[in-house]
């Protein structure tokens, strides 16, 4: 016997984006504004727009201040990213639709579930700390790399040419970075790798190793909650008083700030769990740009089972970063030419971007008994495929039985969706990806394409354009692409009818939406409008 389908709504949601730092701001901009690019300032003087957050984590600290004792805000502010921050953000303003919905979360204990991840991770902290590391690690190299800490390279250093050359190859050195031209890169170069391979020889630091090891053998006696502190201060003070006994730099592993690990790909997920206080399970799933339609599968999955009756999921994004822009540009998917590239069009690449999206969703029997009411559009089905192909480049297999695995398990036609939006990436592959979509898609269907407007969140961007059509349609319409019809791509104008340029009503209440990430993972989501 097979048991019915849960309906599933969705009752709170939050948005920081691009020039929308809230969902009430995103909404009235899809109908008031064109591009919400910005100029990169990155590199300096530059060609790259990008889609830079619309974010205070200020904002968000009455009701943080509200919930917990004073110091909680300075300290998620001093130990979080900002891509920590606007899921935080994100989270805070899902509660805000359905008076209640809070208190519900908690109550629920493990049938509350959290799917909340990312598809870049906060490379901003991670350079950060990583840039800070090296700078530790090459003055702790050059300082026990000098003649009076290192016996052999003294000895090296006051030898003939003959006697030099005997002396590397015994111990199999690299390189004399003195035989390359002053001032160059290649001297620069050789001279980290040289002082990287002496310093394992130095026997002023094998001395100081020594001492250091017995300070750092010291175990806790005693009461454990009361003697912990004092051991940590008299490692710390002791470890002070070797350094400047040595006179050397501190070691490199003390310049590594913990952040790194307070910033994970969990922890967007771990912190709404914690100041929400929702002990179900926390996952966080991690599918590129098709990160936000699998973890609503992962909730879906979970609500159709009896796992959980309600799920907070979505993802986030750092803003973007020297390293993502240029990542992006590297593998000749990004534009660079100071214009917006948008989808149909010159197909020149996409823009990064970053922000959050957190949707909660429920299974709408059980919720609306507590009086919530939904938002947006019923979730039909969600559907998952990998091409099993190409890194970056999606097949066309892949995304069609994604599209149509999802019409199956929502139980429609192609015929009765009203509107579909596309991954579209403003990249050669939106010709592929809209012959694909109109091989199966009726003519009568609302193309949609977003990334022009607010650019490409790696993980984010399905739950910005998801919303972005459940906002539309729930009120029986599709916001506009900011697209004129003289743009579009010469191949791509047979179609014109279909893609919305201007905003459009629709008669139908079926929508469609698919993402494809990187790694050829594709998630296809069908909605429909509430009857």
């Amino acid at each position: 016997m097979t048991c019915a389908r849960k309906r599933i709504g969705i009752f709170g949601w939050g948005v920081v984006a691009p020039k929308s730092r809230n969902i009430e701001a995103f909404e009235k901009n899809l109908s008031s504004m064109g591009t919400w690019l910005t100029r990169f300032d990155g590199f300096g003087p530059n060609y790259f727009l990008t889609g830079q957050p619309d974010f205070e984590f200020s904002d968000y600290k009455p009701w943080i201040d509200e919930r917990f004792e004073p110091r909680k805000f300075a300290q998620l502010d001093a130990k979080m990213g900002n891509m920590i921050k606007y899921a935080i953000g994100a989270f805070v303003q899902s509660l805000g639709q359905n008076p209640g919905i809070e208190k519900a979360l908690q109550d629920l204990g493990q049938e509350a579930h959290i799917y909340v991840g990312t598809g870049l991770g906060d490379y901003a902290v991670q350079h950060e700390i990583s840039i800070n590391y090296d700078r530790a690690q090459r003055k702790w190299n050059r300082f026990w790399c000098q003649d009076a800490q290192h016996k052999i390279l003294a000895r090296y250093h006051q030898g003939d040419a003959d006697r030099k050359e005997q002396i590397r190859q015994e111990y199999g050195a690299p390189d004399d970075p003195d035989q390359f031209p002053p001032d160059s890169d290649a001297r620069d170069f050789a001279r980290e790798a040289w002082n990287a391979f002496w310093l394992t020889h130095s026997d002023q630091l094998q001395k100081y190793l020594d001492e250091l090891r017995e300070v750092e053998g010291l175990s806790l006696e005693g009461d454990v909650d009361a003697n912990k502190g004092h051991l940590i201060r008299k490692k710390a003070m002791s470890r002070k008083r070797l350094n400047m006994k040595y006179g050397c730099p501190d070691e490199p592993w003390t310049s590594v700030d913990p952040k790194l690990l307070w910033n994970i790909a969990n922890i967007p997920g771990a912190q709404i769990s914690m100041l929400g206080k929702i002990t179900g399970p926390v996952v966080a799933p991690i599918a590129a740009c098709s990160g936000f339609g699998t973890s609503l599968k992962l909730a879906d999955n979970a609500i159709q089972l009896g796992l959980a009756k309600m799920a907070v999921v979505g993802m986030a994004d750092p803003a973007p970063h020297p390293l993502t822009v240029a990542a992006f540009f590297g593998a000749r998917v990004v534009s660079h030419d100071g214009e917006v590239s948008k989808p149909f069009t010159g197909m020149r690449g996409t823009h990064v971007a970053g922000g959050s999206c957190i949707w909660i969703v429920g299974d709408y029997d059980y919720c609306t008994s507590l009086g919530m009411k939904p938002v947006g559009l019923e979730i039909l089905s969600v559907a998952l495929t990998s091409d099993a192909d190409h890194i970056i480049t999606p097949s066309d297999d892949g995304q069609r039985a994604a599209m149509r695995r999802a019409m199956d398990d929502a139980g429609i036609q192609a015929k009765d969706v009203a509107t579909w939006d596309m991954h579209a990436t403003a990249t050669p592959g939106d010709w592929t990806e809209l012959q694909n979509a109109m091989s199966i898609l009726p003519k009568s269907t609302a193309l949609t394409a977003r990334k022009g407007t607010f650019g490409h969140g790696m993980s984010v961007c399905g739950g910005w354009e998801l919303t972005a059509q459940h906002l539309g349609l729930s009120q029986g319409k599709v916001h506009p692409i900011h697209v004129s019809t003289d743009e579009l791509h010469e191949q791509i104008k047979a179609f014109e009818d279909v893609i919305v340029t201007d905003e459009r009503l629709v008669d139908g209440t079926i929508a469609g939406k698919i993402n494809m990430g990187v790694g050829g993972v594709n998630a296809c989501v069908i909605s429909k409008r509430w009857d």
